[in-house]
């Protein structure tokens, strides 16, 4: 285990100004707090926080973080207090400490919503201060590298959720070392067999091309220096995972890999990169496709580099970074090399007087948290952000713009702006007119085009690919059902304040709404649109003295002279049912309430749509005409594109029908038959065989040799309408059977 005086002199080699003093009283402090604990492996607990100040000053953090990660367990696993800490160690320490024990437990293979709580406060303690992530993934690495000792139930747990966030959160950062060891000791523990496999092959590799790697270094070292650059070259295998990264993307196999070695070119400077590039590519050939620079244009978490492929000594293809000495402690270090660690003297200063792109977007995600997304949703955004790789397109004014893989324009729209996402039609990309469901390349410009009267489909929210889109469209989607909803409401409103001879105002519901737990009108119009609220409640909360007619002053049933029928006796509901027709014998007419609908409000008529109506199985939606009621037509329905134009009289209605239900449900099928005697009864029997019941038929002649049937049918649901229809067409003098939706 580390001694005292071992730990100082590891922050005195990059920070002679250190305050000894601090790090002494912390690291007795932090001993004596865990006094006899033990670790899973034996050892002394303090030996965890420990290592994890030992790691953070291989990044060279500040005095504060180290001791943050000497005292970031003792809150949570001894008797220490926060007040205590903040009395020995002041109110940054303090603040750290307690922003570290309330993410301690993160189990992010729990219950979803679970996750995403976790993950917020993971996120918002960061927010506060990035120190506290570098102290965490410390505090996670070290624990990966002791992961053998943890009981083997928990190991998968730990590995995967380090491999679903600990990872992608240090790539986010930059600190790319990090990442690749969190990730090799999370494939080791999942995929041990496959980990062992690659890791072989690799020893096995480095055995025979030893001498290429050297042979390169040299030969890459030499020809620079004749150029008068001065270079300094580092080889590196890709390490195990990183391996099978690509083996799985690519479906390879290990022998297809080429460029299984790295390297990393380090100058002086950036007129120096290029000038090496330019020498590296005269010298090798260049592979096609491989070129990508990153310091014109510096990945979001701050990453520079050069980056080029090229078949090298002994047809070798090799990978070149070509980057100066402070790119390279970026991309080492990500953002705890940043220059916000480091005053003028070079020791640590102060952590939030700069904020690096990697910190901007970490900022940038932690805003979502104010969007009102369910914790589910949020969860599903921010995974999304860490684990995408990047691709780079710009607006027409050269605005860069940072996306994911496969994003489309969707995803471009809105990391534009919402209000550019909510209203877009149309895109070119570079100059042509596109879909704005087309994958985004590096590079592309992207012109969204949009209109005002838009608002985005709910089909968007499959296609996006960002987090951020996706939440967009689903604010947007329920910004439009809930304003669909709450004129529907108004309608229905409207309607029963006039059946109970009440005056219908809107400044009357508004002041009525502290009754009905809501704050404003339109909540409450939206409610009662839904059905959450009664009108009779409604007419309540605004007329207190008003009480509705009592069951036995109303009627069981009466038929208006539009043939609508309106059901009395407590229920609102009213159905069309066809001129003339009576209900099914057996049928309880006080529970013609219970459609089989749901998301409709019983105040409006409900009708089955014209010339095909719609049957439990099939996906429905709900067309409002103001003044009619609402007509339900399945989605398959031609009739459908008439109303394209009119999206707020779209309402969301689906089926909520009882498995021993014996109610039916208009369909109209078209039969083409031969033209000889007892076709007509051979169709029927089908359909009476089948327990199918014909309510309309219409024969018209269609040749000499084959007439149609256009045969109205009532059926159970969709399952019993094809069951029918298969019978139908085996019979020999049927030629063609098909169902019409309108």
């Amino acid at each position: 285990m580390m001694r005292q005086y071992e730990l100082v002199e590891r922050v005195r080699r990059y920070n002679p100004n250190t305050d000894e003093a601090l790090l002494d009283r912390a690291y007795v402090y932090a001993m004596r707090a865990h006094g006899s604990q033990l670790r899973a492996s034996g050892d002394p607990y303090f030996s965890h926080p420990l290592e994890v100040a030992a790691i953070l000053t291989d990044l060279k953090l500040d005095d504060a973080t180290i001791v943050a990660a000497l005292l970031h367990d003792t809150i949570e696993d001894t008797s220490a207090t926060k007040s205590e800490i903040e009395r020995l160690f002041g109110m940054q320490i303090a603040t750290l400490v307690e922003g570290l024990t309330k993410i301690k437990k993160l189990d992010l293979v729990s219950k979803q919503a679970k996750q995403a709580e976790n993950l917020r406060k993971l996120l918002l303690a960061i927010a506060d201060d990035v120190r506290v992530l570098l102290v965490k993934l410390a505090d996670r690495l070290h624990n990966m590298r002791t992961l053998k000792w943890v009981p083997p139930e928990k190991r998968d747990r730990v590995a995967q959720e380090t491999l679903d966030i600990y990872a992608p959160l240090a790539a986010r950062m930059g600190m790319q070392d990090m990442r690749e060891e969190l990730e090799d000791l999370s494939f080791r523990q999942l995929s041990p067999e496959a980990y062992q496999s690659i890791a072989v092959r690799v020893s096995e590799l480095r055995q025979g091309n030893g001498a290429v790697v050297q042979e390169i270094e040299r030969e890459l070292k030499d020809e620079l220096a004749r150029r008068g650059i001065t270079v300094e070259v580092k080889g590196r295998e890709k390490r195990p995972y990183s391996i099978w990264g690509k083996m799985e993307r690519k479906a390879i196999g290990f022998e297809q890999l080429s460029d299984l070695y790295g390297f990393r070119v380090i100058v002086g400077s950036v007129e120096d990169c290029y000038r090496a590039l330019g020498v590296i590519h005269t010298k090798w050939a260049i592979v096609p496709g491989r070129f990508k620079d990153y310091i014109s244009t510096p990945k979001p978490n701050d990453y520079r580099s050069l980056h080029t492929t090229v078949v090298g000594p002994r047809r070798q293809r090799v990978e070149m970074q070509i980057r100066t000495r402070d790119m390279e402690e970026i991309a080492e270090y990500g953002i705890a090399a940043h220059a916000l660690y480091k005053d003028a003297s070079g020791a640590p200063g102060d952590m939030l007087s700069y904020e690096s792109r990697a910190y901007a977007w970490l900022r940038k995600t932690i805003e979502n948290l104010s969007q009102g997304l369910s914790p589910e949703e949020f969860l599903e955004h921010t995974k999304l952000e860490l684990f995408h790789d990047q691709v780079f397109c710009f607006t027409p004014k050269g605005r860069l713009i940072a996306l994911p893989r496969k994003a489309t324009p969707i995803d471009f729209a809105y990391a534009v702006h919402t209000d550019v996402g909510n209203t877009a039609v149309g895109c070119k990309i570079n100059g042509s007119i596109a879909p704005l469901v087309s994958e985004l390349k590096n590079g592309d410009e992207v012109e969204i085009i949009t209109s005002k009267a838009q608002t985005p489909p709910g089909a968007w929210e499959t296609i996006a690919v960002t987090g951020k889109a996706r939440a967009a469209v689903r604010r947007a989607t329920r910004t439009a059902v809930r304003a669909q909803y709450a004129g529907l409401g108004r309608k229905i409103a409207e309607r029963a304040f006039a059946k109970a001879g009440k005056v219908f105002s809107e400044d009357a519901v508004a002041k009525g709404t502290p009754r009905l737990a809501r704050t404003v009108a339109e909540d409450v119009f939206a409610a009662v649109g839904r059905g959450e609220i009664k009108t009779d409640d409604l007419i309540r909360a605004v007329y207190p003295d008003w009480a509705p007619p009592r069951a036995e002053d109303r009627t069981d049933q009466q038929v208006n002279g539009e043939g609508w029928f309106e059901l009395k006796r407590g229920h609102n509901l009213k159905f069309k049912i066809p001129a003339g027709a009576k209900p099914r014998e057996g049928t309880d007419i006080g529970r013609l309430d219970a459609i089989p609908i749901r998301g409709i409000n019983g105040e409006l008529p409900v009708r089955f749509a014209p010339e095909g109506g719609a049957v439990p199985g099939d996906r429905i939606v709900g067309i409002l005409t103001p003044g009619e009621g609402i007509t339900i037509y399945p989605i398959q329905s031609p009739s459908l594109q008439s109303f394209e134009d009119a999206p707020e009289r779209w309402l969301d209605v689906r089926w909520d029908v009882d498995e021993l239900s014996d109610g039916r449900f208009p369909a109209r099928i078209i039969v083409t038959a031969r033209n000889t005697p007892g076709s007509l009864a051979q169709v029927a029997s089908a359909i009476g065989d089948r327990g199918g019941n014909i309510d309309g038929l219409q024969m018209r002649a269609r040749s000499a040799d084959f007439h149609e049937m256009v045969i109205d049918i009532e059926v159970f649901d969709l399952r019993h309408l094809n069951t029918i229809m298969a019978d139908l067409k085996a019979r020999e003098v049927v030629a063609q059977v098909e169902r019409v939706n309108g």
